[in-house]
């Protein structure tokens, strides 16, 4: 069975690459490493058909090592052990393994020892950000670089060349393709070679040589044959989560018309899973305390659209996006806490003050746990100045209520006056500012 045309016309050295010039080009550091013949194991991330492969293959073309490809997530530490046996036996084995944030905890204790020695080069392939989903003890030992969608020109480049290869390409076929055709091939697989290249090679297999003996490859041709895979937004990797970023930065910064696009790039993905976590996200730690309502009535959409389900759910899904776009906008919810996280990590929170200390046993008298609490029920406004916060932090303030809407401005009033109260009460005349 012949492979596909992007197997076959994958680069047998470096200077076959395409793109990716900031790794590979002259000068450049993977381009320096096969000079000196000095590999270190790497990671390369970026979107689907990029030239991660690609770029293991030719450093092995480049390198006349062994080349050796496993996937993390399918292939069994029984493999990993036999490219480690060709290694012992060989020298040097260049290791590409795909899909390597998938690597299980078994198979990488045993590709370590392997690594240190440098009898296996890696180089990990994943679609997804190595910093989030590597293991560190992996990712100490590689160096990471990321591969980057390819440009219209590069693309280009790799086309013409598949088209006038008679050896590995299509040379030896008639093909006349039409300009707009393949604008439209470079353009609607948004970077991605693999697709173009099995795109075009469908297109010519599949249509017939017009009277003068040529493969005419038009416009309608190429749609039909690339399916317009025009949206990255594949559920996994980093462009997927370029999009959910995007999106969250639409909705904070009010511009609803960038919001709506990017939500629709998402249901086009099919991934309202996702949708519906982020939504719910922003709503409380954009919109917050500046506008409650809109914050649940997003909760409320979310829940209309999971018992939707697609095509339906982007109804509601759009409506709270609009209005979460056009609401007033409030961090200080998010901001508190963190502050307040941040300050217990570095060990500012000391003993719960005595009065406060659980009352509900026998003994906890003696201890003096509970005995001054003062109830604040028990007062005419449900209130009584007492400290709550420990000793060593009693002044700490997290909250810095915004003036964004008029939800929170008057949650802010009710929280310095309460505070003004307190502080008066438990420090004499000496209070907060505000």
């Amino acid at each position: 069975m012949q492979q596909p045309l992007a197997y076959r016309m994958r680069p047998r050295n470096l200077d076959e690459v395409v793109g990716q010039q900031h790794l590979v080009g002259p000068g450049k550091i993977i381009s320096r490493m096969v000079k000196a013949k000095m590999l270190s194991s790497m990671i390369l991330y970026g979107p689907p058909g990029t030239g991660k492969t690609s770029i293991a293959s030719a450093i092995a073309g480049s390198t006349k090592y062994a080349f050796r490809k496993l996937n993390a997530a399918t292939d069994t530490k029984k493999d990993l052990q036999i490219v480690a046996e060709e290694a012992k036996m060989s020298g040097t084995v260049i290791l590409l393994l795909d899909e390597i944030h998938r690597l299980d905890k078994t198979k990488q204790d045993f590709l370590l020892p392997h690594l240190e020695n440098g009898r296996i080069v890696l180089i990990g392939a994943t679609t997804e950000n190595p910093y989030i989903s590597i293991n560190p003890a992996i990712r100490s030992r590689t160096q990471i670089f990321p591969v980057h969608p390819l440009t219209v020109d590069d693309m280009k480049i790799a086309v013409r060349r598949a088209l006038a290869d008679k050896e590995r390409g299509l040379g030896t076929m008639p093909i006349d393709l039409a300009e707009n055709a393949e604008d439209q091939l470079v353009t609607a697989t948004n970077g991605d070679l693999r697709s173009a290249l099995n795109g075009l090679e469908l297109a010519a297999k599949s249509t017939d040589a017009s009277e003068d003996g040529k493969i005419h490859l038009t416009l309608p041709i190429i749609e039909e044959s690339v399916q317009k895979k025009a949206l990255t937004a594949d559920k996994d990797g980093d462009a997927h989560y370029d999009v959910i970023s995007a999106f969250q930065k639409s909705i904070r910064g009010s511009d609803t018309d960038a919001a709506l696009h990017y939500l629709a790039r998402l249901v086009e993905a099919g991934d309202l899973p996702i949708i519906a976590r982020r939504l719910m996200v922003i709503a409380y730690e954009d919109i917050g305390l500046a506008n409650m309502p809109a914050a649940q009535r997003a909760v409320t959409a979310v829940q209309a659209a999971e018992r939707l389900g697609f095509p339906e759910a982007r109804i509601p899904l759009a409506d709270a996006v609009i209005e979460l776009c056009l609401s007033p906008k409030s961090n200080s919810g998010i901001s508190a806490i963190d502050e307040a996280i941040a300050q217990v990590r570095q060990g500012g929170y000391g003993d719960v003050p005595d009065h406060l200390k659980d009352a509900h046993y026998q003994g906890a008298e003696k201890l003096g746990h509970g005995n001054d609490y003062d109830y604040p029920h028990d007062h005419p406004q449900d209130w009584v100045a007492q400290q709550y916060l420990p000793d060593r932090i009693k002044d700490a303030q997290y909250f810095q209520p915004k003036q964004n809407g008029r939800f929170e401005t008057a949650l802010g009033q009710q929280y310095w006056q309460l505070r003004r109260a307190q502080h008066q009460a438990l420090h004499g005349h000496h209070h907060p500012s505000k």
